[in-house]
């Protein structure tokens, strides 16, 4: 049964989808992937999210992606799947209909848990605060517990008010929520300590890449994480060295997981799950062929060498 224990001290890992030049998911590379993930000493895995392109695959494509995981981690590992609504919904009774969907189908494929996709589309509308607890009542109706998430508008998401977060907070399916900021340390501080102080039997779960360790020390119980995608081993031992209390160790590790997220979380924002990619393929889990993000941004090809340089660089726990 999921709850909050299955959430507290673990770090979950948003995984990607390789994808060949043509835009299709390569089989054989996901494949390779899940195998590979499987032996690290991740505590689950994020599908659909943000960092595996969630919102842009069709049905078949998540089902593959979600029954490859599931086989993969089996049972003793959470898979957590996230549900929203597509760039194409065009009114509120498709946002509501879209996530719906996702989350039904997350269900039905054996998900664990939903972190549910800020409703977007509810940015500028008067009864704005309304409308988003609505959305997360709709998505909870799939049956299975809800992981909110945080992202705050500067970073693609919607700023939820602190009444509403408290009013989500409060549901009866939620068991955590996600924060990541971005670049807003203030933000994080304040959500973390509404949760906290407030709803201390719900899980404050990092998103933060970039100021990892430091949103350990604010209060973090979890991560969930893109940048776990891969070298997940490096940051697995950041937070065991935080619940150790090893302040050396923490600290040690810390600025290379720092140097890591540097490298991946950078202008342009949405290359970083080209990077992730770009990552696993110097590592050699999958091919460069199949290390593609077809709705990414054309990065410059040297940040190819340049990531391999500091891959190099960092300690193999």
């Amino acid at each position: 049964m999921f709850g909050p224990e299955t959430l507290r001290g673990g770090m979950i890992a948003a995984v990607p989808v390789p994808f060949d030049g043509r835009g299709r998911i390569d089989r054989d590379a996901h494949a390779r992937y899940v195998e590979y993930l499987s032996g690290e000493p991740v505590d689950g895995v994020a599908v659909w999210a943000h960092t595996g392109r969630g919102l842009r695959l069709d049905p078949a494509q998540r089902s593959e992606v979600l029954r490859d995981w599931r086989a993969g981690l089996g049972r003793s590992r959470p898979v957590i799947a996230a549900a929203g609504a597509g760039p194409g919904a065009s009114s509120w009774d498709e946002v509501l209909t879209s996530a719906r969907a996702m989350a039904d189908q997350a269900a039905e494929l054996g998900a664990d848990a939903l972190l549910v996709h800020p409703p977007t589309f509810a940015r500028g509308l008067p009864d704005r605060d309304v409308r988003i607890v609505a959305y997360h009542k709709a998505v909870a109706q799939a049956g299975l517990p809800l992981i909110l998430f945080y992202l705050y508008e500067n970073a693609g998401g919607v700023s939820y008010a602190p009444h509403v977060l408290a009013e989500l907070l409060a549901l009866p399916d939620v068991v955590g929520i996600k924060v990541a900021t971005l670049d807003s340390v203030m933000t994080f501080q304040d959500v973390a300590r509404l949760v906290l102080e407030r709803f201390p039997d719900r899980v404050l779960v990092t998103g933060e890449d970039r100021f990892l360790g430091y949103s350990l020390m604010a209060g973090a119980q979890a991560a969930l994480i893109g940048m776990a995608a891969a070298r997940s081993a490096l940051q697995a031992a950041l937070l065991r060295a935080h619940r150790a209390s090893d302040a050396g160790r923490f600290l040690e590790i810390s600025s290379e997981v720092d140097r890591l997220a540097r490298h991946t979380f950078r202008a342009p924002m949405e290359g970083y799950i080209q990077r992730m990619l770009w990552c696993l393929a110097h590592d050699g889990v999958i091919p460069f062929d199949s290390a593609h993000d077809p709705w990414g941004p054309t990065l410059d090809p040297l940040e190819f060498d340049q990531l391999g340089a500091v891959l190099a660089t960092l300690r193999k726990e």
